[in-house]
């Protein structure tokens, strides 16, 4: 998962010199916000194609053989990329990497929920998630590194494939599965399963809505720090802007979301699941107007980095939640599938707020205005909590409670 975040970072890190490059314009043209955002939108679609294959994959052949499958996927295709000379080509190469992120992921979460014991499940799973932020850094750091070389950056991309090594040799298929898949042969990754059964249907639906919402503010919103942060600075004519807003986005406010999703996991283990979501939607629905505003006011830099680790530990701590809680939707022979969907359908429902919505609102508006409705839609994941169950202190049972 370090990898993963690593791979999908690079693009947020490496676009303001690729997209003036591939596409001949100047840096500060509006095709390239509009791209820029269309090409996540890309990567969302990507990632739920590969989320829902391989996470049924997962179920039906085993953690071990898809987790290493996905990884070569992300991996080469990443390395790939350097050698791109035009936007299409760049497009189809993040379609395909994220197919490997949007699969690894459910793989990752769903043998996390296997093997650990209920008592440390939730904690565990924030740990999973929080990995990220070593990957968003590490992904930072190569941005620094290479400076305006994006090819290079790509090209270290390819790395991650010697993992696969490891994964086949080192990790073992967790027992829970095992007897998952010989009393339950024909349903074992089976979305007809998963969609049939009314008890699982409407977790799917109401856990791919949750997903949704961290998905689209994630790459609408939360990326936008790095942006924001740039703007405040050229609009001080700081002439280090550039560097500045990517340590402020890649360091400071990753290191807030990586507490964050560290602590979603013993805050769910007081609060409950809903609780800890319900409040992480919140605050990340107050704080989003806060940092699109307050640090302009006052023209001040120094606030803005005080405010964006805080504004990370909300509005991206919430992600972590997901891979506590939509594994504990689920039976073992339908957990890597349900999760999938769930995280995966989300990334789908989020690619036309990106491709359309946040692209035109960013074309249309001040970055400020169009961030801060974006942040709106933090308010629906609030509205979609009522509708879905509490798995706290449920345990590793095989069927979740059929009453909730």
């Amino acid at each position: 998962w370090v990898f993963d975040a690593f791979e999908g970072q690079l693009y947020n890190i490496t676009r303001a010199d690729m997209l003036p490059q591939l596409l001949h314009v100047a840096p500060d043209a509006p095709l390239i916000r509009l791209w820029g955002e269309r090409l996540l939108g890309v990567f969302l679609l990507g990632g739920t194609l590969g989320g829902w294959l391989f996470s049924s994959l997962a179920d039906r052949w085993g953690r071990r053989p898809v987790m290493a499958l996905t990884i070569l996927f992300y991996s080469l295709f990443s390395g790939l990329t350097a050698f791109a000379t035009s936007i299409e080509q760049v497009g189809a190469l993040r379609f395909l990497v994220a197919m490997g992120v949007g699969g690894e992921w459910a793989v990752g979460a769903a043998l996390v929920s296997d093997v650990f014991p209920a008592r440390a499940r939730a904690q565990a799973g924030g740990i999973f998630h929080a990995t990220s932020v070593a990957g968003l850094w590490l992904a930072a750091a190569a941005g620094l590194a290479v400076g305006t070389d994006w090819r290079t950056a790509y090209l270290l991309g390819i790395l991650p494939a010697i993992l696969c090594v490891w994964v086949r040799a080192g990790l073992q298929e967790p027992e829970s599965w095992r007897r998952a898949k010989l009393e339950h042969p024909e349903q074992a990754g089976s979305f007809r399963a998963l969609l049939q059964d009314k008890r699982y249907r409407g977790r799917a639906i109401g856990g791919a809505i949750l997903a949704m919402v961290g998905l689209a503010t994630f790459w609408g919103v939360v990326v936008a720090g790095q942006d924001l942060t740039a703007e405040l600075l050229k609009g001080l004519q700081d002439p280090a802007a550039t560097a500045k807003s990517r340590i402020a986005f890649g360091f400071v406010q990753t290191a807030g979301a990586g507490i964050g999703m560290l602590c979603f996991g013993t805050l769910s283990e007081k609060l409950g699941r809903r609780g800890t979501f319900a409040l992480m939607h919140l605050m990340a629905a107050v704080l989003t107007p806060v940092i699109c505003w307050v640090p302009f006011h006052y023209h001040s830099y120094p606030l803005m980095l005080c405010l964006l680790p805080l504004f990370g530990f909300f509005a991206q701590g919430i992600h972590a939640g997901y891979a506590i809680y939509f594994p504990e939707l689920f039976p073992p022979h339908l957990r890597a599938t349900g999760a999938g969907f769930c995280f995966n359908t989300g990334r789908i429902l989020a690619a036309p707020m990106l491709i359309w919505g946040s692209a035109e609102l960013k074309l249309r508006l001040p970055l400020q205005q169009a961030v801060t409705l974006l942040g709106g839609l933090f308010v629906l994941g609030l509205l979609v909590l009522p509708w879905l169950p509490e798995t706290r202190h449920r345990g590793n049972s095989q069927t979740p409670d059929p009453s909730n």
